[in-house]
């Protein structure tokens, strides 16, 4: 979203506990950001974050993420943080992923309480294998609709931001939900930016069947979002490829 998380693999998570548990929105990425200018990804222009004074995309001041136990928590949890693969715009870093603690902090943000579903070290080990798994294909899927744009960017997307909307359903998840298909377990939408363009993407999440090698488990539908011509120009052609290949 690199160290990997310091707990030993194990059986999957179910698929109830994991829905129930993930936050809407992760607290993935909170890290301290000095003020001032990083250094760019070389050769790549588009991607250098501007100065204090540079406007918008200044990094500013973050406090440091909440890794300190909960007061009533049962049993300790890992602080370690693994790093994605997902370039952060205006840095040569990747985006980071939280650790067990900062996700079980977040969860107690949002009114969560351990004790209502009996959750256990492993699952929470599980979840976070789970949370990262879904956002790095999800970038993947992602990569995938910018290839059809590879040569107006050849540096390659960054993701900028992104947002957690659960309870807002696309209108394609509402038009499935019509014809008697699930509605999705949680909605992201990400923007990126396409050397210097910022582009929506809207993820729709669905529950799966777990791959207890790969912690896979959402089946995710991952498109540009109907905010210009070019988006449904891009989501038109892909729509017709798959037709009639």
């Amino acid at each position: 979203m690199g160290a990997s998380v310091a707990t030993p693999a194990s059986p999957a998570v179910s698929a109830e506990v994991t829905a129930a548990a993930l936050p809407q929105a992760c607290p993935m990425h909170q890290e301290a950001q000095p003020v001032g200018t990083v250094t760019p990804p070389s050769g790549c222009p588009m991607h250098q974050t501007q100065n204090a004074s540079g406007g918008p995309e200044m990094y500013t001041l973050m406090p440091p993420p909440n890794q300190m136990p909960a007061p009533d928590q049962p049993f300790p949890l890992s602080v370690t943080r693994e790093e994605s693969t997902i370039p952060r715009h205006g840095t040569d870093k990747k985006w980071v992923y939280p650790s067990e603690q900062m996700f079980w902090n977040a969860m107690l943000r949002k009114g969560w309480r351990w004790r209502d579903d009996d959750l256990k070290h492993q699952d929470m080990t599980n979840i976070i294998k789970i949370h990262n798994q879904n956002n790095e294909q999800a970038w993947h899927e992602i990569l995938k609709w910018e290839a059809l744009h590879a040569c107006e960017c050849p540096c390659g997307p960054t993701l900028k931001r992104f947002g957690g909307k659960a309870k807002e359903y696309s209108p394609r998840a509402r038009v499935r939900h019509w014809m008697g298909y699930e509605l999705p377990f949680d909605r992201h939408d990400w923007v990126i930016d396409r050397c210097g363009k910022e582009v929506r993407y809207v993820i729709d999440y669905y529950d799966g069947d777990i791959n207890k090698d790969t912690y896979q488990f959402s089946i995710l539908d991952v498109r540009p979002a109907f905010d210009s011509i070019e988006a449904i120009w891009d989501r038109m052609k892909v729509a017709w490829w798959r037709w009639t290949s």
